[in-house]
């Protein structure tokens, strides 16, 4: 290998070691804030180096369990439904774009193209899905409005498509017989594992981090998503101060509601699950990017 070669690896080995260390950094300061006396979060603000330890965001968020573990189901819930469906979705409507022969297929080409572009805005959005859709209030809510299909990511899989399914093998499928929805399972998803899980993650994570459609659509808090807690709490500080009293008589807290302790620990939370799954995905998530984007 020449001296050229070892010093350009060198230098991208050290700046994807930057990125990775500013990238870990944030995780760490969450966690570590978490974990901290809420009295020097006041004083002194946030650090990587505390100057006392407590559990008391953790011990609140465990006298509040009953309403936590409810909306931690709910968002479970609503990104497992939401991604299985939207990934259903975008995976059929970018195998009929693939096809060459699909009627109509300019058409809704730039149906989907069009959605990139333009939207009907927030408030007749609002209006539809509400007074008309009766979704307010629901669980279909949190998953419908926006958030089923995405055209960048329908485009993706139509080019993953176009470029690693071979046209000949779909057709050699029907000709044996299959219907359409035959060769999809059996010919077309066992070759596109990479770019399945790579949209399924985009999916999921959309989900799981969405907090919009719970604000927009959502004053029960029977059915409020861990996303739509946090930030509330962000927001709303009342959110906390009305169950100030209950927490005090109940635990042994100081007098003081843990306010920004609580805010770290239930993002810790609600980001646990995306760091427990993304390992498992991470081996298809470049492979289905750079072959996905080849234009076909």
């Amino acid at each position: 290998m020449h001296k050229k070669e070892i010093r350009f690896q060198l230098l991208c080995h050290i700046i994807m070691g930057i990125a990775a260390v500013v990238t870990i950094l944030p995780l760490i300061l969450l966690f570590i804030s978490s974990i901290t006396a809420n009295k020097d979060i006041t004083l002194y603000g946030y650090s990587f180096v505390p100057k006392h330890l407590s559990m008391e965001a953790y011990s609140y968020i465990w006298n509040e369990r009953m309403q936590i573990f409810r909306a931690y189901f709910i968002t479970v819930f609503v990104t497992a439904v939401g991604t299985g469906v939207g990934l259903s979705i975008s995976v059929l409507y970018a195998y009929a774009l693939s096809k060459p022969y699909f009627p109509g297929k300019k058409f809704f080409s730039f149906f989907i193209l069009f959605t990139m572009l333009f939207n009907g805005g927030l408030v007749p959005s609002y209006i539809m899905y509400t007074r008309y859709l009766h979704m307010k209030n629901t669980i279909l809510a949190l998953i419908i409005p926006g958030l089923l299909m995405n055209a960048f990511n329908v485009i993706l899989i139509r080019s993953y498509f176009q470029n690693n399914v071979p046209l000949s093998l779909v057709e050699a499928a029907q000709i044996d017989g299959a219907s359409e929805f035959q060769v999809v399972l059996k010919v077309v998803l066992p070759m596109s594992k990479p770019i399945i899980a790579t949209i399924g993650l985009f999916i999921g994570v959309a989900y799981w981090n969405d907090w919009q459609n719970g604000l927009y659509y959502v004053t029960d808090e029977k059915i409020y998503s861990i996303q739509q807690i946090l930030n509330n709490m962000l927001k709303n500080i009342e959110y906390l101060s009305k169950n100030a009293t209950s927490v005090a008589k109940s635990t042994s807290l100081a007098g003081t509601l843990p306010a920004a302790t609580v805010r770290m620990a239930i993002a810790v939370i609600g980001l646990l699950p995306i760091l427990v799954i993304y390992p498992f995905v991470q081996k298809y998530f470049v492979k289905g990017i750079s072959l996905g984007a080849v234009k076909g």
